[in-house]
């Protein structure tokens, strides 16, 4: 059985800390998400909006912790806020889930994302009783790739035109998998 919190913790490791997004995270959130790598490698849209960073963190993510669909952590390391983890795409029945995050541009290649994975997916495992964890990544981001690989995810299959690009053509997303146990 899953276990679900009513609000969401905090999970630390060194430097990096795993929070609760807060309004003062919308400026942050709203700027790093102008970066159009963020938009080539995550389904977040070109043209995202104050509003939409505003929505996100104040309303989306607490409606969306209640109804058991996305747990979203902000990062901060070194202080420094530097991104997003989630687990999403929840099946509760089947004890699994998906993971996914954005980092900072300025934050990237510091180790940040490994811990954020390593982070939220142990929690899933420990405390909320998750029995899998996916991540699907666009078989030419490499960061994200080489982040799993590393975090014990195993590769299980390519998803062939799994993801709409922005330019409307289909591209192929690398599945991976880590099972609890």
């Amino acid at each position: 059985m899953i276990w679900w919190p009513s609000e969401v913790p905090t999970l630390s490791y060194g430097l990096t800390t795993l929070r609760a997004l807060t309004s003062a995270d919308i400026p942050d959130v709203y700027r790093e998400l102008q970066d159009p790598v963020i938009h080539q490698f995550t389904t977040i849209l070109p043209n995202y909006t104050m509003e939409d960073a505003k929505s996100y963190v104040t309303k989306k993510s607490t409606q969306y912790l209640a109804e058991k669909n996305e747990l979203a952590f902000g990062i901060v390391h070194d202080g420094i806020f530097s991104g997003v983890v989630s687990l999403h795409d929840i099946h509760l029945a089947d004890h699994s889930a998906e993971v996914g995050y954005w980092i900072a541009a300025s934050m990237r290649r510091k180790g940040i994302g490994s811990t954020a994975v390593r982070l939220i997916t142990d929690y899933a495992f420990t405390t909320l009783g998750f029995r899998r964890i996916e991540a699907k990544v666009d078989v030419k981001n490499e960061a994200s790739n080489a982040v799993f690989l590393k975090e014990g995810f195993q590769f299980e299959a390519i998803m062939r035109s799994a993801k709409t690009a922005l330019d409307g053509t289909q591209e192929d997303m690398n599945l991976y998998s880590s099972i609890f146990g």
